[in-house]
C-alpha cells in the first residue's frame, strides 16, 4: 500500500443494528477495489472482517476490525463495528476514533436499535452521518419504506438519496445517479437506460439534492432564490459541504446488495468525497478527568504535536495488537511517546495499517491515519499517547455495564492465573469490569449482556483458565432499627489459667457513617486494654453480620459497663464478649436488611410504554420521570437491584430487541418485611447445610 498523507485519508465507521450487513460490505468493497479475488461469506466464516474463532461460532461481529481500502487515490479506514447491543462498546469507540459514521439500514427491516444507537454516537461525538440502505434484493426489500422510516424515527436529520435503486428484491438490478440520471448496472461497470416510470422519483429527489446542496451555502442559496435552480457541479459543491458537517444534519443516503456487489462504486466514490479528510475535523480533549471537554484543532496535521488514541485492543497468541487513531502529528517506527495515564514512555516499535487480521507495515503515519503498533507494555484500550510536553487526553467515554455474573475457577490452577486474566481482558474491552465483592465474597465480572459475558469467558478459557458462572449474590446489609442492649459474660475454666470477661454493650441506629464505637465506662469496670479488645470483637461481627451473614452497617456500639478478673482477664476474652454481646444487643434492637436500590434509564419504542411501566411495578420499581424522544420513550425509575439482576434479556424479550437501558447504583434502602423473612431463611438453611 502507498503512502497517504492526511487530506487523502478518509476514516469511516460501520455501524448499524446486527445483521443489516456490514460485514459483507466490506467484502463487496474489498473485492470492488481489487484487494481481493473473491468475496467471503459470514454463513461460510470467511470474511475478511470477521476473523477471530468466536466471531466464526457465533457467524457475528464482535469486535471492531479495521479495514483499510484504496479509491480514487484515498485511503479509506473502514471500521467494521459489531452491531449486537452487547458489543456497543466497541461501536461507540470506533465512532469515537471516525470522522463519518456510515450507518448501515436493512431494506427489509428499516431503522432498529442498533441504527437508534448509531445515531446517538453521531450525535455525541459531532459527526455527520451517511446512510446506505443495503439488502435491496432481499424479499420484501422496500426503499422507500425503508427511507420513510429513517425520516420518521430522526426528523432532526434531513435524508437525502443521492441513488435510486433499479428494481427491489429479486429485480434488483443497479443503481440510478440522481444528480447525473444515469443507470449503473450490476457491479457499475455497465450503464443503462434509466426506465420512464423512474422520471417522477428522480425527479423529486433532485429537487431535494438541489434544496440540501444550496441550503449549505449562502452563495449557492442566494442563486437558488434567484434562478430556482444549480448546476450540477453547483450542487455537488454544495452536498460535499452539507454532508461533510455535522451540524447540517444532511444525510445522503445510498442503495446496496451487499452481497451481489450492486450499488458499492457509488458509495465508494460517496467515502472519498463526503467524508471529511482528518485535516478538517477537531478532537475532542481534556487537560485533566474533572476538566472541561475542549476542542483542538482543526486543523490537525504532521506538524502539531503527536497525539494519539488506543480505541481497541486485539490479544492473540502472538501478543496484544493496540488500535489507534493519531489524531495529531506524524509517527514512525521506534518513535517514543508517553502514556499520559500511567505516565511511562512507550516505544512504539514497528507500526501496520490492517485489512482484518493481514498487517501491511508503514514506514510513517500521517495526522489522522489509523494504525495499530504491537507489544506495548503498560497501554491499554482508552489511553492517550502523546509526544513532548503535550498533557491533554483524550476522554475515553464507554457504556456502564447492565449485567453481572459471579465467577468461580474451575480449579485450584484456575483460581492462580483468574486475576491475571481478567484484568487483560478488561484492559482490552473496558466495557468489562471485574471486582471483589466484600459483601458476598464473590468475584464478580460486569459486561453489557449475556452474550459479552460468554465471549468472555470463552476468551479467558482459550487463555487457560476455565471459570463457571452463576448469578451473583444481591450484597444486602443489615442495619438496626432502634436502641437496645445486652449483657454477654465469656468465662472458661480449663484447669489452669481461665478466661473471664464481661461485656455491657448498647447499640444505636446511626444516620451517618457506617460504624462507631464509644467508650462510656466510668469507674475502671472494664481497663482501656480490655476496651480496646471489646472493640476487636465488635468489628470482627460486623463483616460476618448477625442475623443473615451479610455486613452490618449504618450502627452505633457503645461500653458502657462489665467487669475483670484480676487473673482470668485476657485479650481473648473481651473480644469474645464483645462480640457476643453485640449479637445479642442486635438481634433485639430490630434488625432490618438494606437492599441496594438502582437509578435505571430506559429507552424504548413508544408502543412499549405501556408493557414497560407495568413490569417495573412488578419489579417494586418507582417511575421517577417519564420522556418522550423522537418516536422513543424514555422511562427513569429507582428498582431493587434483586429485581433487575436479568433486565437486559427481559427487556429484549419485551420489546422484541429495541429497547435499551442504562443502570447505577443510587443508595441503600430498608427491604420490605416479608421480602427482608424470605432472605433470612434461605441465609439460615444455606447455613445449616454448609
Amino acid at each position: 500500500m502507498k503512502e497517504y498523507t492526511t487530506e487523502n485519508l478518509r476514516n469511516v465507521a460501520l455501524v448499524g443494528h446486527q445483521g443489516a450487513g456490514k460485514t459483507s460490505l466490506v467484502e463487496s468493497m474489498l473485492f470492488a477495489t481489487g484487494a481481493t479475488t473473491r468475496m467471503g461469506k459470514v454463513e461460510e466464516r470467511n470474511t475478511v472482517a470477521d476473523f477471530d474463532e468466536e466471531e466464526h461460532e457465533r457467524t457475528m461481529s464482535i469486535y471492531t476490525a479495521l479495514v483499510a481500502l484504496e479509491h480514487s487515490g484515498c485511503k479509506v479506514n473502514v471500521l467494521d463495528a459489531p452491531g449486537f447491543v452487547d458489543f456497543m462498546g466497541e461501536a461507540k469507540n470506533a465512532v469515537r476514533v471516525a470522522d463519518a459514521v456510515l450507518v448501515v439500514v436493512d431494506a427489509v427491516s428499516g431503522p432498529e436499535v442498533g441504527t437508534e444507537l448509531a445515531f446517538d454516537y453521531a450525535r455525541e461525538f459531532r459527526l455527520p452521518v451517511l446512510v446506505v440502505i443495503n439488502k435491496m434484493d432481499r424479499e420484501n426489500a422496500n426503499f422507500n419504506n425503508a427511507l420513510e422510516g429513517l425520516r420518521t424515527r430522526f426528523p432532526g436529520n434531513r435524508f437525502v438519496p443521492v441513488v435510486l435503486p433499479l428494481g427491489s428484491q429479486a429485480d434488483f438490478s443497479g443503481v440510478v445517479n440522481v444528480l447525473t440520471q444515469k443507470a449503473f448496472l450490476g457491479d457499475g461497470s455497465k450503464t443503462g437506460d434509466v426506465p420512464a416510470d423512474m422520471a417522477d422519483a428522480i425527479a423529486e429527489a433532485r429537487l431535494e439534492l438541489t434544496e440540501a446542496a444550496a441550503e449549505a451555502d449562502d452563495a449557492l442559496l442566494e442563486k437558488y432564490f434567484d434562478t430556482e435552480e444549480l448546476s450540477d457541479d453547483e450542487v455537488r459543491q454544495g452536498l460535499r459541504k452539507a454532508a461533510r458537517s455535522a451540524d447540517l444534519r444532511v444525510v445522503p443516503v445510498f442503495v446496496t446488495s451487499a452481497t451481489h456487489n450492486i450499488g458499492v462504486q457509488a458509495l465508494l466514490e460517496a467515502l472519498t468525497v463526503y467524508v471529511v479528510p482528518p485535516s478538517e475535523r477537531g478532537v475532542m480533549v481534556q487537560a485533566a478527568p474533572d476538566a472541561e471537554i475542549e476542542v483542538m484543532g482543526p486543523p490537525l496535521n504532521d506538524s502539531g504535536p503527536a497525539l494519539a488514541y488506543v480505541f481497541h485492543s486485539y490479544t492473540d497468541k502472538y501478543g496484544t495488537q493496540s488500535y489507534f487513531r493519531l489524531f495529531s502529528g506524524s509517527l514512525k517506527p521506534n518513535d517514543a511517546l508517553k502514556n499520559l495515564e500511567t505516565g511511562e514512555d512507550e516505544r512504539m516499535g514497528s507500526l501496520s495499517t490492517m485489512r482484518g487480521e493481514n498487517a501491511e507495515s508503514l514506514d510513517v503515519v500521517h495526522a489522522g491515519d489509523i494504525a495499530v503498533v504491537s507489544k506495548l507494555r503498560g497501554t491499554h484500550t482508552g489511553h492517550t499517547l502523546a509526544k513532548g510536553t503535550n498533557k491533554l487526553v483524550v476522554p475515553p467515554q464507554f457504556p456502564m455495564p447492565v449485567y453481572s455474573v459471579a465467577l468461580s475457577p474451575r480449579s485450584q490452577s484456575d483460581g492462580a492465573k483468574m486475576g491475571e486474566v481478567l484484568t487483560s481482558i478488561g484492559h482490552a474491552d473496558p466495557t468489562l469490569k471485574w471486582r471483589q465483592d466484600a459483601a458476598t465474597k464473590e468475584t464478580i465480572m460486569e459486561g453489557m449482556g449475556g452474550t459479552h459475558i460468554d465471549v468472555a469467558i470463552s476468551r479467558a478459557e482459550r487463555m487457560g483458565v476455565g471459570l463457571d458462572t452463576a448469578l451473583p449474590k444481591v450484597p444486602y446489609q443489615e442495619t438496626i432499627t432502634r436502641t437496645a442492649s445486652a449483657v454477654y459474660r465469656h468465662k472458661k475454666q480449663t484447669g489452669g489459667a481461665g478466661q473471664f470477661g464481661e461485656v455491657h454493650l448498647r447499640v444505636e441506629p446511626l444516620d451517618t457513617g457506617e460504624f462507631e464505637f464509644a467508650n462510656e465506662v466510668v469507674g475502671g469496670a472494664i481497663s482501656q486494654q480490655f476496651v480496646s479488645s471489646t472493640e476487636k470483637g465488635v468489628r470482627q461481627a460486623l463483616e460476618g453480620g448477625v442475623v443473615a451473614g451479610f455486613p452490618v452497617k449504618f450502627v452505633k456500639a457503645v461500653v458502657f459497663d462489665g467487669k475483670m478478673h484480676p487473673v482470668d482477664s485476657k485479650d481473648i476474652a473481651f473480644q469474645i464478649a464483645g462480640r457476643g454481646a453485640f449479637r445479642e444487643a442486635f438481634e433485639q434492637a430490630g434488625p432490618a436488611l438494606l437492599e441496594p436500590i438502582m437509578t435505571v434509564r430506559v429507552v424504548v419504542p413508544e408502543e412499549n410504554m405501556g408493557d414497560i411501566m407495568g413490569d417495573m411495578n412488578t419489579r417494586r420499581g418507582r417511575v421517577m420521570g417519564m420522556e418522550t424522544e423522537v418516536g422513543r420513550s424514555v422511562v427513569t425509575a429507582e428498582v431493587p437491584l434483586a429485581e433487575v439482576q436479568r433486565y437486559s434479556n427481559d427487556l429484549r424479550s419485551m420489546t422484541a430487541g429495541r429497547g435499551v437501558f442504562t443502570m447505577e447504583f443510587s443508595r441503600y434502602e430498608r427491604v420490605p418485611g416479608n421480602i427482608q423473612a424470605d432472605i433470612i431463611a434461605k441465609a439460615e438453611k444455606q447455613k445449616e447445610e454448609a
